[in-house]
């Protein structure tokens, strides 16, 4: 839920504002259309892996724009739309529990960011993606560049908020699971409804911790090769 306004920065915060030291580097070097790309979601246990696409302006800022898991959850429903609106065009990619399972979590970040991409409405001269993993193809590995690139920090707001608006719109089908506030992360009420019922059709049933359930009728899923990535929180 938006409130409209936004949020009064902590202290701790302040002086940790991304910047557009990359985005101008490319800029000044005919790059006209970079994109900032960001993922969540490659770490929980259910729903989909989301990957966040933003185009931000040269001449414009909006300001207290910080990486996504430093700021709580209003605060980042409170910048949500002025990003949205900031940007000159942004995409929210998604890869489902099931592709998850299906193509494996790496071919499956893939996949939603090349559905980021496309949806962005126009050719990209130059990606920027966090991290030291190139999950896009051809971009810029920036490790820890969602506190130091605005448009990936933008990247991962829209995508955060988009993927928690998602679980909390699924969590009145798959009661007990408290999607509404784990957005499908583990946590203990998680893990005890995951023991007490077995998992929820949008859970990624190949995991490995799936190993120790009890089972409700779902089929388990197994992969052709055993899962051998290991998730992480984001």
């Amino acid at each position: 839920m938006t409130t409209g306004t936004t949020p009064r920065l902590r202290p701790s915060l302040k002086r940790r504002s991304p910047g557009l030291a990359v985005e101008r580097e490319l800029w000044s070097h005919d790059s006209v259309v970079v994109v900032g790309v960001d993922e969540v979601g490659r770490g929980a246990w259910a729903g989909p892996i989301s990957v966040g696409a933003a185009v931000v302006p040269k001449d414009r800022r909006v300001y207290k724009i910080r990486d996504s898991k430093m700021l709580t959850e209003p605060e980042r429903e409170a910048l949500f739309d002025r990003i949205a609106g900031w940007c000159e065009s942004w995409s929210v990619g998604h890869a489902s529990a099931r592709e998850c399972d299906e193509l494996g979590m790496s071919e499956a970040q893939r996949l939603a960011a090349r559905r980021a991409l496309e949806g962005l409405g126009h050719d990209p001269d130059h990606i920027i993606v966090d991290g030291n993993w190139d999950f896009v193809g051809g971009a810029r590995r920036i490790v820890g560049g969602d506190r130091s690139s605005l448009s990936i920090a933008a990247a991962s707001i829209l995508a955060k908020v988009t993927r928690d608006r998602i679980m909390k719109g699924m969590a009145p089908d798959f009661p007990g699971y408290n999607f509404e506030a784990n957005k499908g992360y583990p946590c203990p009420i998680h893990k005890a409804a995951l023991q007490a019922a077995g998992p929820s059709a949008i859970h990624r049933r190949s995991w490995v911790f799936m190993d120790y359930l009890m089972w409700n009728g779902l089929e388990r899923h197994v992969r052709p090769e055993a899962q051998q990535e290991l998730p992480f929180e984001s």
